[in-house]
């Protein structure tokens, strides 16, 4: 119903049930929407049950009516009317004694037309220029030309330029006669209505046009009703009997035909079952009807309803678009007086640093004279102090070579330190060679003992198993001969490879004994170079003079035909060759050849 009709149903509202229970009957029918009497009674009863009483009436009106509107069941003038009833009785009140007030129709129309042109938002006004198109179209109507001046004054008041024109505000301006100026009241009620066809009705033209008929083909006046979609002829302008209507679509067409039968400024329209001539008064005429029923196929093509609606968001488009020029116009004049400010600021910093130059400048002057003097006198200390330096720089260098030499000296004394050094942990690595070597001979010793002890056992196994088998098989001596006989050979193998092991342990021993003195000998030098060290890291006095290499002539460096190193090798060798002897071995030793072995191991572990 629009924010207007929503302000006079809370007025309704307030007046009590009985005022909101006749309100919900005329909605309901003018909205066309089926109400049952028996029901709306209930709906409004004095107790706390109904659904007003415990809601309140708004969202009554959203629930059980405004839910139920089904678009296009109903006659928009008709809601229009009920809703300018329910405005008007409280907000218009015009002045009794004024010539100049509008009639109630006029208000009406008026009413209808700020409500299609004020803007989309609660509470509904209309911005100054839409109320100065809708002016000039009344005047162009009227055939007057519209008086800006007074338009302009009441614009200026506070209220109109803060929230814009409220539709009662609106009136109250078309009532003062300011607008109209005195024009005839008739006049002023034509150019309304016409005004109100146009924009509300969505009639693109209208007026008389000479048709042909489709059978008689007769020509006859007809008043010619122009909508988006739609072409309605009538008998009259007062629109009481409509002889015809014409559908338009994207299929119809309109086309200019020459003068004949007597009829000029003739055109056609046709469509897809039928063609229409008509003829309108004057070329004039005929343009502006060609025109407009193109613009209404394309209207309906386009699937738009009115034209106004258009029109009105280009207008609202173009305003938007001219504020935002504007802002953006007064931004970039701020910015232009910020940088005029900017600049002046920086001119006056610009005086100020040029008179703050001048002043530098004399001062610096001053300052030349001063430092020309001083320059001067530091000249004259300079050279004074230059031959000062040359005869100090000469004693520098004499002392520098003296340096020089010195450390000279003491680079070549830490290389036969280093090289001292390096001889040191040679030694140091072949003494914990030596031991270790020790080490794996005393291991080697021990499984060799071990290895010789297992023999004897198995010796001795087999000679006792030999003497059963000696008492058990008497009766099969001469089959058992032979393997007596591979018997003693096994034994007497053994035998020689027992020996073979003691004499390999004889060497063993004899490179265990040598090792020791080997190392003795490099526990020997290690000392003596530890001694010679100690000598050498002694610093040497500016004046003294470094003895002659007789120091180091009891330094001997082992060379590589080292005994020890020869024994190493050769108990490697017997070690391995020994192992091999026992693992061939297959026979047992004698008890004899145990002790002697016994008592060669105790004697050659006896080492100091």
């Amino acid at each position: 119903m629009g924010q207007s009709g929503d302000q006079g149903v809370r007025f309704i509202e307030a007046e009590g049930p009985q005022a909101t229970q006749v309100l919900s009957h005329n909605l309901c029918t003018v909205l066309s929407i089926p109400h049952d009497p028996v029901a709306l009674e209930e709906h409004f009863r004095d107790d706390d049950d109904g659904p007003v009483s415990s809601q309140g009436y708004m969202p009554y009106l959203n629930k059980y009516i405004l839910d139920k509107v089904e678009e296009g069941c109903f006659v928009k003038e008709q809601v229009d009317e009920l809703c300018w009833t329910l405005t008007a009785k409280k907000n218009y009140k015009p002045e009794k004694d004024n010539k100049n007030v509008l009639p109630a129709k006029d208000a009406f129309s008026l009413w209808c037309l700020f409500n299609f042109l004020s803007e989309d938002k609660y509470p509904l006004v209309m911005v100054p220029d839409e109320v100065e198109y809708l002016l000039k179209k009344m005047c162009m109507a009227m055939s007057v030309e519209l008086n800006c001046v007074e338009l302009e004054d009441f614009i200026s008041k506070d209220t109109v330029q803060q929230n814009g024109f409220t539709v009662w505000s609106f009136l109250e301006m078309m009532n003062s006669g300011k607008v109209t100026r005195g024009m005839d009241q008739k006049i002023t009620s034509m150019a309304i209505e016409e005004v109100y066809r146009e924009i509300v009705g969505d009639v693109l033209k209208e007026g008389y046009l000479w048709k042909k008929g489709q059978l008689r083909r007769n020509w006859k006046e007809r008043w010619f009703t122009l909508r988006p979609g739609t072409l309605a002829y009538y008998t009259s302008e007062e629109r009481k009997e409509r002889q015809g209507n014409i559908p338009l679509d994207g299929d119809c067409c309109v086309e200019v035909l020459p003068d004949r039968d007597g009829k000029r400024c003739m055109f056609c329209l046709k469509t897809l079952s039928k063609t229409y001539e008509m003829s309108a008064s004057d070329t004039k005429q005929r343009q502006e009807w060609t025109a407009a029923i193109q613009t209404a196929i394309r209207l309906h093509t386009e699937g738009k309803t009115s034209l106004h609606k258009d029109l009105k968001l280009k207008r609202r488009e173009q305003r938007e678009q001219r504020e935002r020029r504007r802002l953006a116009k007064e931004e970039e004049l701020q910015r232009f007086r910020a940088l005029q400010e900017e600049k002046e600021h920086k001119l006056a910093e610009l005086e100020l640093l040029k008179e703050a130059q001048r002043q530098a400048q004399a001062l610096l002057e001053q300052d030349e004279m001063r430092r020309r003097q001083q320059h001067d006198e530091m000249q004259q200390a300079l050279e004074v102090q230059l031959r000062e330096a040359e005869e100090s720089r000469a004693s520098m260098q004499a002392e520098m070579i003296l340096k020089e030499e010195e450390a000279e000296r003491q680079r070549k004394r830490i290389k036969e330190l280093e090289g001292l050094q390096t001889s040191l942990e040679e030694a140091l690595h072949q003494e914990i060679k030596a031991r270790q070597d020790e080490e794996v001979f005393r291991y080697a010793q021990t499984g060799l003992l071990s290895e010789e002890e297992e023999k004897m056992k198995a010796l001795m196994a087999l000679q006792d198993e030999q003497e059963e088998y000696i008492r058990k098989t008497q009766r099969e001596k001469q089959e058992l001969r032979q393997e007596m006989e591979n018997k003693t050979r096994a034994l007497e193998e053994a035998q020689r490879q027992l020996e073979e092991v003691r004499a390999n342990r004889h060497r063993v021993d004899q490179d265990v004994v040598a090792a020791q003195r080997k190392l003795r000998q490099a526990s020997t030098n290690v000392k003596h170079w530890n001694v010679q060290m100690n000598r050498l890291m002694r610093p040497v006095g500016p004046g003294e003079k470094r003895s002659s290499g007789g120091s180091f002539s009891s330094f001997q460096i082992p060379s590589q035909r080292d005994p020890g190193l020869r024994l190493r090798q050769r108990s490697e060798g017997q070690d391995e060759e020994s192992k091999e002897n026992v693992d061939s071995s297959g026979a047992g030793l004698g008890c004899e050849g145990e002790r002697r072995l016994s008592q060669t191991s105790n004697g050659g572990m006896d080492i100091p």
